[in-house]
This record gives structure tokens, sequence and C-alpha cells, in this order.
């Protein structure tokens, strides 16, 4: 079918009716068939009460009963949906998961309420989108049928092939399969489909890259569009070309995002820190193909050393600052006091010229450098010039770095070990996706002072877009549960870690605690163990506080316009403030507001801008805009962690049979999980291969202790461990621990090493 039933629903609202004519055209439907599939859509969702039928025309109707939630199952059958309000997941028994699938959008009808210890219960009512519209699997026949056995263990479901497809049984140690769903399981008729293709599982490389891509369902040729870009207007630019200004890059590869570029001017009362932004959106016709393209893409994605470019490379290249011409960008002057706390801002359209460029080596040479030494490193020969200004900015990037901790924001020491080919993705981005920390950056990296630099500007927007009660797209996080922190400390306390709860009973703030773990020997598990209690950073069409950004007001992104979707419509809203918002009540009225500046807010009694203006921003955030980049901003995380997973799996594939030293990072009832250095891959060694004795799981105290000898394995322990087996495709490594010997007292005997010393 040509459209799903979230792409219908998407352009229902429950305030006005929409004719069928004109929900064929927004749908591009065009033939019969496309349109009959339309009207028994239409038929289904009335019968569900998602939406009504009238004379005047088809509205969607506000079920409370029925929740927006995404199927998450497990590999032995559970199924929870994961509501998109963030309240409790829902409990899906099978018989109750009417052919929904891992991974699927849905409705679902409550059937049973929470209590204290037992999630809410539910039924799926609706499949909103499917997620798995191809699948990877392993052809085998089943007495005389043909199936296709999905990899992903989560998809409990077999799919139907026609007999063409035989010869695929013969290379199933070499290769997997990609099925195309030609129709999914409907009553007591099972799924059927096709082979796409074959798919090599022992290339690696470019082969391991396919593999992924086809697992979730990549196109990687772009937009295929036609591409007609609009030309920043020359009328009412700011020109900033005389103001000393450096870029900042800190990716590498070809086709990395474009970053932003920083000036500084310092006075009596402060720093003036200038901000220049690669100006997309002014590039873009809102509600055109490529912007209504860009909207459903969200996100650019990094695959090792590759990106998966959010922008089309003609608008990339057109928008990218570049060293030595003229750019057009959007730029914000921000004005700080001397604890670094922001007073004031003011936005413009610009022209500007990059004297010269600060990538990782020029960064390095300038951390390393002896400011005394009468001769300059070559890498920092061409900003020979800027070394004045860059000490300035270093100067300015600690102020606001500790401003930001001072106010909560959380930083852990769990950036991405060194991996071969991984160099982009284990630099991060410099603001925020979806984490409710920010990894530890790397020393010798501009991505630190980007990380510190970018925040002010997006609180700057968000504060004056909340200011001016405009339909802004805002980041907003919560802090961590104290329950969540409370249960924390006490798995430090049993871990040995010296740790009290307050006089009022609670724990610290995160951030305390991640200070108090850093100079632990447990200190990156249990730093893994805050990160899982962090609440995750989500886009809210309201202005929210932010906690990760220590922001208490709004924060909104605008400054990634080519990692980002929302930063994207965030710079169309300033842009229309800019150059079409009413600066005064009438032309009657001399004197104009500087809408461009906080010093508007409170000032402002007219309407800045007409409903028609207003109308395609708000229509989107109406149908559902936040929460289509929120999930796929949850892709493109998923899709990262896969592509590391994976290549943590490949590398391991050497390590069969050897015997390795790691540490205890997980602890469940079927066994434990062990981290092996260097690149942090994650094997489990299964309880039921730990002999010597029976193991009880104390989920509170995260270990397993055995009945008869009492050995304990907790978290932070260190261990050895053998490397049995890997699955590169599944990415599970088993691993058998190395048991110290005992003795018929029931004492673990000491090596020889031991005896000698005493």
């Amino acid at each position: 079918m040509k459209f799903s039933v979230a792409n219908l629903l998407d352009h229902l609202q429950a305030e006005s009716a929409v004719s069928v004519q004109d929900l064929e055209k927004k749908l591009t439907l065009k033939t019969v068939k496309e349109k009959h599939y339309l009207k028994l859509a239409l038929q289904a969702l009335e019968l569900v009460g998602v939406l009504s039928q009238a004379e005047q025309g088809i509205s969607r109707i506000n079920n409370e009963s029925l929740i927006e939630a995404r199927l998450r199952c497990s590999s032995k059958g559970f199924c929870f949906a994961l509501r998109e309000d963030g309240a409790d997941d829902i409990y899906i028994r099978d018989h109750q998961l009417n052919h929904a699938w891992n991974g699927d959008r849905v409705l679902v009808k409550l059937t049973r309420e929470g209590g204290r210890r037992r999630s809410p219960e539910g039924g799926v009512q609706c499949i909103l989108e499917r997620a798995n519209t191809t699948v990877l699997a392993q052809v085998e026949r089943q007495e005389e049928q043909l199936f296709a056995l999905p990899l992903d263990d989560r998809l409990h479901a077999s799919i139907q092939l026609e007999e063409v497809d035989a010869n695929h049984i013969d290379r199933a140690a070499e290769a997997v399969v990609e099925v195309e769903l030609d129709r999914f399981p409907v009553g007591q008729y099972p799924a059927q489909g096709h082979v796409r293709r074959s798919l090599s599982i022992t290339g690696g490389g470019e082969a391991d890259l396919e593999l992924l891509l086809a697992r979730h369902r990549l196109d990687p040729t772009g937009f295929s569009g036609r591409v007609s870009l609009k030309s920043p207007a020359v009328v009412n630019r700011e020109d900033l070309t005389a103001l000393p200004t450096i870029l900042l890059q800190p990716w590498s590869c070809e086709n990395s995002p474009a970053s932003i570029a920083v000036s500084l001017e310092s006075g009596a009362a402060g720093h003036r820190l200038w901000v220049h932004v690669p100006d997309v959106a002014e590039r873009l016709s809102i509600d055109g193909p490529m912007e209504r393209w860009l909207r459903q893409k969200g996100e650019a994605i990094c695959i090792g050393s590759k990106w998966l470019t959010l922008l089309p490379p003609a608008l990339q290249k057109a928008a990218a600052l570049s060293v030595g011409v003229e750019n057009s960008a959007l730029s914000v002057a921000l004005d700080f006091n001397g604890e670094g706390e922001l007073l004031s801002y003011h936005f413009c359209r610009s022209s500007l010229i990059c004297d010269g460029q600060l990538d990782s080596k020029s960064f390095e040479a300038f951390l390393n450098r002896k400011p005394k030494a009468r001769t300059t490193p070559v890498a920092l020969k061409a900003l020979k010039e800027h070394l004045p200004l860059l000490e300035e900015l270093q100067a300015l990037v600690q102020l606001l770095r500790q401003q930001r901790l001072g106010g909560g924001s959380l930083d852990l020491d769990l950036a991405i070990a060194p991996l071969e080919g991984f160099g982009e993705q284990a630099l991060g981005i410099p603001d925020q996706r979806r984490n409710g920390w920010f990894a530890t950056a790397e020393a010798v990296s501009p991505m630190g002072w980007l990380r510190e630099l970018v925040r002010p500007c997006e609180q700057a927007l968000g504060r004056h877009l909340a200011a001016l009660e405009l339909p802004g797209l805002f980041l907003s996080q919560g802090a961590p549960d104290s329950a969540d922190l409370n249960d924390l400390v006490k798995l430090a306390v049993g871990l040995d870690v010296p740790l009290e709860l307050g006089a009022d009973g609670n724990a610290p703030a995160a951030a305390s605690l991640a200070a108090a773990f850093q100079n632990t020997e447990r200190a990156r598990v249990l730093q893994q163990q805050l990160r899982e209690a962090t609440k995750t950073v989500q886009l809210t069409a309201l202005p929210e506080p932010n906690a990760l950004a220590a922001e208490p007001l709004a924060y909104a992104p605008w400054c990634f316009p080519t990692l980002h979707y929302s930063a994207i419509w965030n710079q169309m809203l300033l842009i229309t403030l800019l150059t079409e918002a009413k600066d005064r009540p009438s032309v009657r009225h001399k004197k104009r507001i500087d809408l461009s500046s906080d010093s508007c807010h409170g000032k402002i009694e007219w309407l800045l801008l007409t409903a028609s203006q207003l109308a395609p921003f708000q229509e989107a955030i109406a149908t559902g805009l936040t929460n289509r980049l929120n999930n796929r901003s949850r892709f493109a995380e998923e899709v990262e962690a896969d592509a590391l997973a994976l290549a943590r799996a490949r590398q391991a594939e050497s390590l069969v049979g050897q015997t390795l030293a790691g540490v205890i990072s997980g602890i469940q009832s079927y066994g434990f999980f062990v981290e092996l250095p260097p690149t942090q891959v994650e094997g489990l060694v299964h309880v039921s291969s730990l002999k010597d004795d029976w193991y009880e799981y104390r989920s509170r105290q995260h270990r397993l202790v055995g009945r008869k000898n009492r050995r304990t394995y907790k978290l932070g322990d260190p261990v050895e461990v053998e490397v049995l087996k890997v699955d590169v495709l599944r990415h599970q490594i088993d691993l058998a621990v190395i048991q110290p010997e005992i003795d018929s007292s029931g004492f673990e005997l000491e090596d020889e090493g031991e005896d000698e010393e005493s």
C-alpha cells in the first residue's frame, strides 16, 4: 500500500474536516487501486474509533482510550508497548498482538491497569506503521513449504516464499537474504514475501555496510527530485566580514556535516561571542518537495567513518561555511558576564569571511604548543595571527563548561573506545540527540569546544521563541528520578563504594554521583548504571526545562541543520521572524521594536505573524511532527549502535579460543556480561556454563551467588574468560569464565606466584 495508517492520520485533525478528494491529493493517490485501499482504511479506522466520516468530510477523533506506542519484543516472547507520551510501558500478551511485530507503531487499548509491581496490560487495536517491510533472513524448507526465518529473533514469524527462491538454501553458510514482505499475516494466513537479493556475511568492510543498510532498510541514494535552491536575500544582511572569524571543524571525512564558525569580542563588561551557523533554511521553501523529504528523513546518521547525510549534496555544499570566501549565514551575538552566564543576545542574517579553520590536527597543536616558543607548529601556521583569539576562546569554553556543570548537566567518562574505521562516530556530535548525558570529549578534538559554544546559542533561541510564543521545536529533559538514584547509591554501597544518602533520605544529584564514582575501582560500571538512570532528551512543541543543557526555561536546536531536521525547522521560523514579522502595531507608529533580540520581550501587544504565515508551522506540529522526529532520532541512535556492535563483533571473531581479562558489566538471572578491552565489546557468560555450583540471582544487589561455595560474581569484578563463539550477525559473543580451583574445604587455591611471595 502506498501509505500507512500513520501517514493517513497525519493529515487529519479533530478541529477541521478533510474531504476524501483532498486526502487523496495529500497522499498522492492516483490509481483506482490506491483509492480503493484508502476507502477500506477509512472504513476500518472508523470502526476502531479513530476517525469519523460525515458530509463535511473526515476528521480525527481524540480517543483517549487508544494509546500510541511502539512495540518492543524480546527473543523470549515478551512484548511491551512503549508509550510515546513517556508513561508506563504496557505489557502485550501473544494473543493480543494482532499480528503486530517488533518495532511497529501501534494503537493500544488498556485492558488492565498497572499496580505497584505490575505493568499495565493492553491489546493492539490498530497497526499505524510497519517497521519491517524487509527483513534479513535465512531460507529453510519446513516439510514441503519454503520459508524465510528472520535473523532478528524478536520477530516471531516465518515468511512464506515461492519455490523460485529455493536456490538460497545451499548458500546459508556464507550469505543471508533480504526478503521483501508482499503481505503481512492476516487472520490464519501467514506472511508472504520474496527474496530481493543475497548478502555476503563473510566479506567484512563494504559487505558489512550493505548488511547494515539492508537490516535497517536505509536507502543511501538520497533525494530523487529536482534540487532547486533559493538564493539567500542580500537585503538587510548584517556585514560581519571585518570580524576575525574561525571555522571549527571536528570531522574530516568527505561528506561530514557542515560546522559553525565563531568570533569573539572582549570588553570590560565581559565577552561577546558571535556564532555563525550554516544558513540552510533560507535556501528552502517551506512545504516544498525537498523540505517535506527532509522532514521525513529527520536525521543524519554516522556509520563508522561514513555519513548518511541529511541534506542532498548540492544543499550541503551551498550552505557550508568555507575559509577565505564570503559566506551567508545565520548569526547570533551572545553577551556573557564574568561567570559565563548569558545576559543578552541578538540574532541576524549575516555575511562573513572565515579567516582560518581549526580542525583536529591544528587543535592538537594548539593544546600542545609552548606559549613562549619562538616558532609556530606547522599545523598552526595558517592560524598564527589568531592565536590570541584562540586563547580567549579557550578561557571562555572553560568558563561555560563550569557554568553548565554547576547547573546540573551530566558528563560521563563513557566515550567510545578507539576502533579502526570508527573515528567519526567516536567523536560523537556537539549537540544533543537523545542521550541524557555528554560523553567526556576527546582532548585533541574541537568537539569539546563546539559542545560548550553551541549550548548558549540554542538556549538563546529557545528563550526567544518561548517569549514570543512562536511554534518552535524545543528539546527537553527532566532530572533522573530520585528513586532510581537512591537505588544506585544502595548498589554502590553494596559494592563497597563509600556513599550516603542525604539528610532528606535522598541521593545527591546525578552530577555529584558521577564525580563520586570517578575515582573508584568500579567507576565505569557505576557510570554505566548512572547512564541508565538518566532520562532521554525529547523534542517537544512546548518550551520545557532541559537538565542536560542546564536550561530552566526553553532550549531550541538550530546550530546544526546538517545533522537534525529540527534545526532546519527552527531556522525557518527564525528567518520568518527576522524578515516577515511586524515590528510595530501599525504604520502610524514610527518607533520599531527590535524583534531580533531579547530587548523586545514583554513589549509586544500585537500579532507578530499573520495566520497564513503561521499556518504551515502550526499544522505540521498539530499533526504529530514531534513524535515523528523523536522516532527518527531514536532510529538513528539504533543504527549507529548496531554499526558499532557489528564492528566489535567482527573484531571479536579473531579472539575465539583466547583467554582474556575483562570486567563484569551487567548481571542478569541467566548469567553475566563481561566487557573486554580495548574495544569494549561485551560477551555473555551464561549461567548454565557455571558448572561448579547452583547460582542464585540477587537483583537488588546486582550479583550471582553460589549456594554451596558462596562464590560471588558482581558488577565491576575483574574476571578471566575464554571466548567460545562469536555470532557476528546477531552481535552475540559467548564466553566461559576461567574459575579458580577450589580445594576440598571450599576455599579457592592460590596460584603459584602468590605461594612464592608468601
